[in-house]
Order: C-alpha cells, then structure tokens, then sequence
C-alpha cells in the first residue's frame, strides 16, 4: 500500500486506493474556491489527466473570477443580502417565482455563461404557457439579480438589457352590472352570514380582500363614520417547509394607507357586525381573523346563489370604482379611495369605465357645430 498521502499539484492519495487531483471551477459565494475532481488509480494517469484541467481553471480564473459561481449560488447569497430590506411578503413572491421559473432553466449555468441568447429562449418558452404580464414580472426579476450582481463586481454587463419582452396587452376590467350588483346583494341578505358582508363593504369601498381580511375594530370610527386601511393579509410559502401561513403586514404602499368614509349602508352593516362580535377582526372564524381563503369562499357562496358565473371577489373592487365613474366622481376621489399611487394609474385602468364624459364630449362637439 502507497502510504504517501499526498505528492503535490493537489493530487492525494486517498483510503480507497486511488489518487485524487483537484484543480479550481469557480468560487463560492464566500469567496473560497470550489473545485472538480478527476481520479485513477495511477498517479501518473491523474497528473496527465489534471494538467490541462489546471491550465484551463487558470485561464477561466483569471478571466472571469467570482463570476464562475452558479446563478443558483448567486441567489442564496442574494436572498440573505436582500431579505432584511424587503417586507415579507415581496420575499416570499420573489422566492416563489425564483424557484418555480428562474432556477429550473438558469440556476446551474454560471454566472459569465448568462447571455442574452439563453435568456431571450426562456423568454420564448414562457410565452407558449405565460401571460406577456407574468413573462415581464418574472424577466424583471431576473434583471434584478443580474443588476445586484453587476453592482457588486460579479458581472460587467446585464444581458436582460437585450432581452425582446411580448407586448403587454391592455387588461379590460371587467366590473358587475347593474343588475348583476342588485343581485349579488339580494344573495348576501338571503344567506345571514355575517361573513358574507365582507361582499357589501367590497361593493361599497373598493377595498382589496386582504385589506378586509386584516380589517379590526380599532380601524373602524363609528363617530366620524371612516373606514382606516392600515395592514393586509396573505397567505405566504413558508421557503424552507413549502408549507403555507397566514401573514398581517402593513399595506403595499404609502398611498394604500388611506381613509375610507362609509356610507349609510355600510355603516349600519358595520353595526350589526359589531353588535354580534367578540373577536377583535370585523370578520372572524371562531374569534381568528376570517384569511382570503376563507372570505373567497363565502363569496363563491354569495355568488352561486345569485346564479353568476365566471366572476371573482376583486371584480368588486372593479364595481365599485366602475359606478364611482359612472356617478361622475372625479378621478383623483376615485384614486383616493382605491389606494392608488396615482391618478394615472386609475385612468389606466377604468378609462373604459368613463362613457358618460365620452357621450358627453361628442355632444358637445355636436352643438357647437349647429
């Protein structure tokens, strides 16, 4: 048996009988290297074999650094950079979206290999089963990362500046009719759910179903008769168990944070709510606070007893801005009132909404010409 261990040039002699060379690949997220292994069980026939792996590993060292990492290693020192200045619920999205689209196809190509070419054909796979919205979210991720590890030196140059995104096509909101309304609340008093009022304040405030879900008795002022929307609620993946769990963060964004007067309606339903509650949340399971999940379900209820298909709880939230617009409520109240960063972002939205001031134009111009 050869009992010298070890001849130099990184070739070792192990326990099993073989010789082992090793020569650098790259380096990990810590900077320490990471290396590849060739092995025989004669020394010579490993030095011949590691020779030009160690000429080429110098080459590549040389010319391309910390960037021989994997975009994969790339990500888990991401995460652990990025996750104490996000809220929880921006990680979690970013974690879903990277293991389900990102890591799969990029994770374990290195970082210098990440060019324009293999980004623009996962483009182009993801357009046969992804909506051009969702293609320029998951894309804009990926440029996140790429940009973060150009800042820190890994890489010159992003390819995702190159990349060719498909045209996002304009989403019509699709709001509730007249009729469809009257109905959807003739269905809401017929079941007595206290629950299923949470399909009343949407009808009537626009808010979003995690606002209502996180919704507490101290946001609610009975005297001045306003609604506080202050925190949200979601189900999150828990990145570690894959499992999920109900999260109450702060609201999205500064201009969610809003007041929201009630109506009469509203404010007598509120009443009602109050008088029979002995949990801290307006809608509660077992004096738990009622999660999306569970509101959506009792809307599907509400729903099927008012025989609608094919319609979701945040079209309410559409409705009601709809007949906001439809009532000539200016645009700006009408942003207010949804949260929304801008009124840019509302007209954007519910242009379509806005008939009764196109009808109103186009006679306008008729009389002028008489």
């Amino acid at each position: 048996m050869n009992t010298q261990t070890c001849k130099g040039d990184n070739i070792y002699y192990r326990k099993d009988g073989r010789w082992e060379g090793r020569y650098a690949i790259g380096r990990k997220t810590n900077g320490r290297l990471k290396y590849g292994y060739v092995y025989s069980k004669s020394y010579q026939t490993v030095k011949e074999k590691l020779f030009p792996l160690q000429q080429r590993s110098k080459k590549m060292m040389s010319l391309f650094g910390k960037s021989l990492m994997s975009y994969e290693e790339w990500i888990s020192q991401w995460k652990k950079d990025i996750q104490p200045t996000i809220k929880e619920s921006t990680y979690s999205g970013y974690c879903y979206k990277l293991e389900r689209y990102l890591l799969p196809y990029l994770g374990s190509i290195q970082l210098y290999q990440l060019d324009t070419e293999k980004i623009q054909e996962l483009v182009d796979h993801f357009m046969t089963e992804l909506s051009p919205s969702s293609i320029h979210i998951i894309i804009g991720l990926l440029k996140k990362t790429i940009n973060d590890a150009r800042n820190q030196g890994l890489l010159f140059s992003n390819p995702c500046d190159s990349i060719k995104l498909p045209k996002r096509n304009r989403q019509k909101v699709h709001a509730l009719t007249v009729d469809e309304q009257r109905a959807l609340m003739k269905a809401v008093n017929s079941i007595g759910s206290d629950n299923a009022q949470a399909t009343t304040l949407a009808l009537n405030t626009g808010m979003r179903i995690g606002e209502i879900a996180a919704l507490t008795w101290e946001n609610i002022d009975f005297s001045r008769g306003v609604i506080s929307v202050e925190k949200t609620c979601q189900r999150l993946l828990n990145e570690e168990s894959h499992t999920t769990y109900i999260h109450y963060d702060t609201v999205k964004s500064i201009s969610s944070n809003r007041i929201i007067p009630m109506n009469q309606q509203i404010k007598r339903v509120l009443q009602k709510l109050k008088r029979n509650s002995t949990s801290e949340f307006v809608f509660a399971i077992n004096e738990k606070g009622c999660e999306p999940r569970m509101l959506t379900n009792y809307f599907h209820q509400v729903r099927k007893m008012a025989n609608l298909e094919n319609i979701h709880f945040h079209q309410l939230r559409h409705t009601f801005a709809t007949r906001c617009l439809e009532a000539n409520i200016g645009i700006a109240t009408v942003s207010a009132l949804l949260g929304h960063a801008s009124a840019k972002m509302t007209l954007d939205v519910y242009s379509d909404s806005m008939m009764n001031e196109r009808v109103a134009a186009v006679h306008a111009i008729e009389r002028q010409a008489i």
